[in-house]
């Protein structure tokens, strides 16, 4: 039975929360599908006292941006984007078109269509999420996707160079400095000066994902993916060094990114809790991670590695490290996570900058249904079919006949039974199912 050293904060205050936030974004959801640009204007003002004369970067001013960024840091850019790019067409490459005569005359098939235009939202407010531009605009360039705009909240009083830098060479078509709600709104519903997007993708806070949850169906989002979620599965093979690290380095993201340990060593888990304490006197944003390890830390003491994977598979979490003898024995078993990380020589910071999987993952147990971005993504699967012959389409016009009669759909039944009569030479009553 799993034993919890330490919880995080209650379900209820969670729950209450919540629905702060998600009466917050509909309040801006419907102020900016009324007033359009002049609300964008306004909240923008309001939220990150910012209001240029134009949110779009003309070019030059992408160029300018770029040149403020180090040589360096833009080598280190590429280097990721050409890590994601290739793991992305990988992928692609596993995807097919497929065709396949399944009864004589009869010819069904699908095709992997790329989205027409997508929306792609790149966090910056606490931090530049220079790779979150990696991500969504390399990923849906690969996926052959027309259009691409791309925004990121203004940082110090302007664009973020290294992100208008990750934007451009990602192969954005439209740069916008414009941050939280109302950079998600204004793609997805389109104003004056934006044209709308058929898709929304990228993480972002709790209010951003709270956005992009009230905005699907109007168009399409990635997944989920809020505010940042760590676990780390251990055994006494490491040390609480390495386990405080990889929390802390999870838990920084913000207040409210939860961070769990789940062991079956209660000595590391002990070790590790007195060693997180000894890392947030040192860690120079321990004020976010300290919070966050406060309200959101947990600390799980299990029997076993089957104990372990049932912990692990029932929170969902979106990042899952794993430390222990056999990392694969997780890797076989669990069924519930956004990433795994295994071993003690990778971790989830090599996914989130630059190791070539896509770091936009389920967050809140979405990883129970969804795994996160990919190439696939930004791609629709549309099947089609084909009827090559008279015989092929009596015949199956037959079956198909009989089965409307059964549900009580007359007006199908006759489309059937045109082709029985045409194409069969039956003289199908109107209507009537086809014996």
């Amino acid at each position: 039975m799993p034993r919890w050293l330490k919880r995080g904060m209650d379900a209820s205050e969670i729950k209450a929360a919540d629905a702060k936030v998600r009466e917050t974004v509909e309040q801006i959801l419907a102020e900016i599908d009324a007033r359009k640009d002049d609300a964008v204007r306004d909240l923008s003002q309001k939220f990150d006292n910012w209001s240029p004369a134009s949110f779009r970067l003309t070019p030059q001013e992408v160029e300018r941006a770029i040149g403020q960024v180090a040589k360096r840091d833009l080598d280190d850019i590429k280097f990721a984007q050409a890590q994601v790019r290739n793991f992305a067409q990988k992928q692609r490459e596993t995807m097919h078109d497929l065709e396949v005569e399944t009864l004589p005359g009869v010819i069904l098939g699908h095709r992997h269509i790329p989205v027409n235009s997508i929306g792609c939202y790149v966090p910056g407010g606490r931090y530049p999420m220079v790779a979150s531009a990696h991500m969504s605009i390399v990923t849906a360039r690969v996926a052959g996707v027309k259009r691409i705009i791309a925004c990121a909240p203004p940082f110090k009083g302007g664009p973020h160079p290294a992100i208008v830098a990750a934007m451009h060479f990602g192969g954005a078509d439209e740069i916008y400095v414009l941050g939280g709600v109302q950079a998600v709104a204004a793609m997805a519903l389109g104003t004056q000066s934006i044209a709308p997007v058929d898709m929304i993708v990228g993480p972002g806070n709790a209010y951003v994902a709270e956005a992009k949850r009230q905005l699907f169906g109007r168009v399409g989002i990635d997944l989920l993916a809020g505010p940042t979620e760590t676990l780390i599965i251990a055994d006494d093979t490491v040390d609480a060094e390495i386990c405080a690290t990889d929390l802390l380095g999870q838990a920084e993201h913000g207040p409210t990114s939860p961070a769990v340990l789940i062991t079956t060593s209660e000595k590391l888990a002990r070790a590790t809790m007195a060693e997180v304490e000894r890392l947030l006197t040192i860690l120079p944003t321990a004020d976010a991670a300290g919070q966050a390890w406060k309200d959101f830390g947990e600390v799980i003491v299990c029997e076993s590695e089957a104990e372990m994977i049932a912990a692990a598979d029932r929170i969902a979490s979106e990042h899952v490290q794993v430390m222990t003898r056999d990392p694969d024995v997780f890797l076989n078993g669990m069924s519930n996570y956004g990433s795994l990380f295994l071993g003690p020589r990778t971790n989830v910071a090599y996914g989130d900058k630059v190791i070539g999987t896509n770091h936009t993952l389920p967050t809140r147990k979405a990883a129970r249904y969804t795994g996160g971005l990919w190439v696939g993504k930004f791609l629709k699967t549309c099947t089609y079919q084909k009827v090559l012959t008279d015989e092929a389409s009596a015949m199956i016009g037959e079956y198909c006949s009989r089965l409307c009669i059964l549900e009580g759909f007359r007006g199908h039944a006759e489309q059937a039974n045109i082709r029985v009569r045409r194409y069969g030479g039956r003289n199908v009553p109107y209507a009537e199912a086809a014996e």
